[in-house]
């Protein structure tokens, strides 16, 4: 049986081009913790259509089948109170299978419908408090993507991207409380022309991608050819494209797998370090980002250490909207420097820890 069914929206292996935009999105999904990806574009560059394409491809994942958090039927790092107190109680908590979600964040979402709400009055009357899920609940892990999160209130998007860097959705009100996992892959979509994120926003993204249309004319015409063909006959387009789709699945899932086994030697952090002092970026997240990225990249190319190669290609993308004293139109990377950089680190001589254990602590507490 196949456990990729056909996809009742456009084929994402069908977007022509674009392919910064795809892997970035699919590296997300292989390594949540890489913190999400900011796409930057005209209208009309398949933004949307990726991310709704992509979700169609992703495995299953096993839930509790009668929590609306989706929590982990094992797992108590990924349960709710509720599930928690009733594994702590004895009970044994019922699995399912559910498709991965794919939840839409609309500009005019107020903060309850985020976050969620409780009922106060329920509580103080009954003895039992009743939770409100909102949108961070549903998509819980599963993907959360923002149309113009340039337009979204920063208020809404300071509270969106505290819940995706903890993980941990926390709602209280007058004394009384309520705790569920809040872990998703962040997707915000935005056009250049209608405003900018703060700095202080931007750097919490992951990844930070440029799109634009196709620049010749086969490829614009071979765009508009597929949509055509998509409109004629969704289930005959679909169904073109089948075997791409079924094998991109597959290809996304083996990575999931294999990610744990994937290593980045000390040299590689030690590179990302030097990329991220270079371009004068503030904080640490552009080299602990570039490092995920580039594990992701190795996962799903079947390579089992990072190299320079893979952490060249993450930097693009980590790096341009955290580069220090420039908006982010201005903001590039400049790649003949990444290129010096990796060059030197080749020559420079390899320094050996005296203590194993150092070397070791450290690339835990990165990754």
């Amino acid at each position: 049986m196949n456990p990729y069914p056909l996809f009742n929206g456009y084929p994402f292996t069908a977007i022509v081009g674009q392919d910064a935009m795809k892997l970035a999105l699919i590296l997300n999904v292989i390594h949540p913790s890489i913190g999400g990806v900011l796409i930057r574009g005209h209208r009309g560059a398949a933004k949307s259509t990726a991310v709704r394409g992509l979700a169609a491809l992703l495995p299953p994942a096993p839930v509790v089948g009668d929590c609306p958090f989706r929590c982990h039927p094992e797992d108590p790092a990924l349960m709710c109170d509720d599930c928690l107190s009733r594994v702590r109680a004895g009970e044994t908590l019922i699995g399912a299978v559910r498709p991965i979600p794919l939840v839409n964040l609309p500009l005019g979402t107020t903060e309850d419908r985020l976050l969620g709400s409780l009922d106060l009055e329920h509580a103080l009357g009954h003895g039992r408090r009743i939770f409100e899920a909102g949108l961070l609940a549903r998509a819980n892990r599963g993907l959360l993507y923002v149309d113009e999160v340039n337009l979204l209130g920063d208020h809404l998007v300071d509270l969106l991207l505290d819940a995706a860097a903890l993980g941990v959705n926390f709602v209280e009100r007058d004394g009384i409380s309520f705790r569920h996992p809040s872990r998703f892959v962040l997707v915000g979509t935005m056009n250049p022309e209608e405003g900018d994120l703060r700095p202080q926003l931007l750097d919490r993204f992951g990844l930070c991608v440029e799109v634009t249309g196709a620049d010749n004319v086969a490829e614009r015409a071979e765009v508009a050819r597929r949509r055509m063909a998509f409109e004629r006959s969704p289930e005959t387009f679909a169904a073109h494209w089948a075997r791409e789709e079924e094998e991109m699945a597959g290809r996304i899932a083996q990575a999931m797998q294999t990610l744990p086994q994937v290593r980045a030697p000390d040299p590689i952090l030690e590179l990302a370090a030097r990329f991220s002092m270079s371009f004068e970026t503030e904080g640490h997240r552009s080299e602990i980002t570039m490092v995920r990225t580039a594990m992701a990249l190795c996962a799903f190319r079947g390579i089992e250490e990072v190299s320079s190669k893979e952490l060249y290609q993450a930097a693009e993308w980590a790096l341009p909207h955290r580069i220090k004293k420039h908006g982010l139109r201005q903001a590039e990377v400049d790649t003949a420097k990444l290129r010096e950089l990796m060059e030197e680190s080749r020559s420079a001589p390899q320094e050996s820890p005296q203590d194993g254990s150092q070397v070791q602590k450290k690339k835990l507490t990165v990754l």
